[in-house]
C-alpha cells in the first residue's frame, strides 16, 4: 500500500480540471493506493464518495499569489496528518518545504515560450508580461525543489529541462473515449439551432477559452482567404468561448480579437457558442468537419485527442507537441501563417480520400492515450521515490 497526497488546489479551468476528473477515479479503483486529495468545494462535489479517496476541501482563492501562500504555509501539516508518503503537486508550483518526497506535475508552456513574451510586448500587455515572469521564476524554483518533475509530453519535457537545467520526465496525459462520449443528452437547443443554421457550410471547430497563446487572430485572418478559395461555399468557425473579457478565465483581453472579427466582416462566419459542459462536447465535435488549432504554445492539447477520437481531420500549427500528439492524423502549418491554414483546410475539403485517411489515423492514434497507463507510470515513479528514501 502506498499513500499519496495530491494537491489539486489550482484546478480551476481547462486541463487543470481535466486532470483530476480523470485521475481521481482511476486511483479510486486501485486497492494498493490510499489517496488524499486537496481541492475546491465545487470540484469536490463532482466526485461524491469514492473508495480509497479522502478529501480535504480548501477555500476558493481569488489569485495565484494567495493560493501559493496558502499552500506553502498550510500544506505541510495537512500532508503529515494524512500519513502520505508522496506528495503530487498538480498545479505547476511545488511545495518548497515538503515533508515527504514530491512529484511536480508541470503543464504550463507559457513560462518557456518566447512567442508568448513577444506577443505580450506587441500587445502592450506589460502587466501580464510581468506577472508571467514572476510566476515563471517560481515555476523554475519549483522544478528545482521537486524530487521529480513530470511533463505531459516529450516535447514539453525537453523544453522544461532546457529551461530549468533539471531532469524532467514525460508521461502522456490520457483519454477515455467511452467516458467522453457516454452522455447522450442533446446539446442545448440554442447551440443546436446555431449548428443547424450552418448545415450547408464547411464547419470548422476550435475548442478553447479565449487567450493569447491559442493564436485566435491568425485563425480569424485565414477565414476570408478560405472563403474566397472555396468560391462561394460558406464557412463557419465554431468557438467554445465568447470574445469578451468577462466570459473567459484569466487576464486575457478579447476586445482586440472581437474588433478584428468586425474589421474582417466575419460576423456571419464566426459563431461564439460560449463554454459548453465537457459531457456535451462530443456532440459538437461530431457536428463539424475539421478541427483547427493555430496555438503557438502548448504542453499537451487535450482537444486534439478528443477531435481525433471523434473522427475529425485535424489541422494544427507546427508545434513539436502537436506532431507528437497527432502524428499522421493531422496536416501542419507554420503557426503564424493564415495562408497556410487556409491551404491545409482547403486540401482536406478538396480530397475526400485525404479527409478519410486523416480521420482513420486519428481514431487509431487516440487509442494510444490512456489514463490507466498514465496512473500506472505515475505510481511507479511514486513507489521509486519511497524506495529511494
Amino acid at each position: 500500500m502506498i499513500r499519496l497526497f495530491i494537491n489539486c488546489q489550482a484546478a480551476t479551468s481547462g486541463s487543470g480540471l481535466t486532470y483530476p476528473r480523470n485521475v481521481i477515479p482511476q486511483l479510486a479503483r486501485r486497492q494498493d493506493v490510499d489517496t488524499t486529495v486537496l481541492l475546491s468545494p465545487a470540484l469536490r462535489r463532482e466526485f461524491g464518495d469514492l473508495p480509497n479517496i479522502s478529501y480535504v476541501e480548501t477555500s476558493d482563492f481569488s489569485g495565484a499569489a494567495r493560493r501559493f501562500f496558502h499552500e506553502q504555509t498550510a500544506l505541510p501539516k495537512l500532508i503529515r496528518q494524512s500519513g502520505a508518503q508522496v506528495l503530487i503537486s498538480a498545479g505547476n508550483f511545488a511545495l518548497f518545504n515538503s515533508p515527504v518526497p514530491q512529484i511536480l506535475l508541470s503543464g504550463n508552456s507559457l513560462y518557456t515560450s518566447a512567442d508568448f513574451f513577444r506577443d505580450l510586448r506587441a500587445r502592450g500587455d506589460y502587466r501580464l508580461w510581468a506577472d508571467t515572469l514572476v510566476k515563471g521564476w517560481f515555476a523554475r524554483r519549483s522544478v528545482e525543489r521537486a524530487d521529480l518533475t513530470v511533463a505531459p509530453s516529450d516535447a514539453f519535457a525537453r523544453d522544461l529541462s532546457h529551461w530549468s537545467g533539471k531532469k524532467v520526465v514525460a508521461i502522456h496525459h490520457g483519454f477515455d473515449a467511452k467516458i467522453f462520449a457516454r452522455d447522450r443528452t442533446p446539446l442545448p437547443a440554442e447551440v443546436q439551432a446555431r449548428l443547424d443554421a450552418g448545415k450547408v457550410a464547411l464547419r470548422l471547430l476550435f475548442v478553447s477559452h479565449y487567450n493569447y497563446y491559442r493564436n485566435f487572430e491568425t485563425l480569424f485572418r485565414a477565414i476570408p482567404i478560405l472563403q474566397e478559395r472555396l468560391r462561394g461555399k460558406p464557412v463557419k468557425l465554431y468557438l467554445t468561448c465568447r470574445l469578451n473579457y468577462a466570459d473567459n478565465p484569466g487576464k486575457y483581453k478579447a476586445e482586440a480579437a472581437s474588433s478584428l472579427v468586425n474589421h474582417l466582416c466575419l460576423g456571419h462566419h464566426i459563431v461564439e457558442l460560449g463554454a459548453l459542459p465537457y459531457c456535451s462536447l462530443h456532440h459538437l465535435y461530431r457536428a463539424c468537419h475539421v478541427y483547427v488549432t493555430p496555438a503557438y504554445a502548448e504542453s499537451f492539447a487535450h482537444p486534439l485527442v478528443e477531435a481525433m477520437s471523434s473522427g475529425l481531420p485535424v489541422v494544427a500549427s507546427d508545434l513539436p507537441v502537436h506532431h507528437e500528439v497527432c502524428g499522421d492524423a493531422a496536416l501542419y502549418f507554420p503557426r503564424f501563417s493564415c495562408e497556410a491554414i487556409a491551404e491545409a483546410v482547403l486540401g482536406i475539403c478538396q480530397s475526400p480520400a485525404l479527409a478519410a485517411q486523416l480521420s482513420d489515423n486519428g481514431r487509431k492514434r487516440s487509442q494510444d492515450f490512456s489514463w490507466e497507463k498514465h496512473v500506472d507510470c505515475l505510481l511507479d515513479f511514486a513507489r521509486g521515490l519511497v524506495s529511494a528514501g
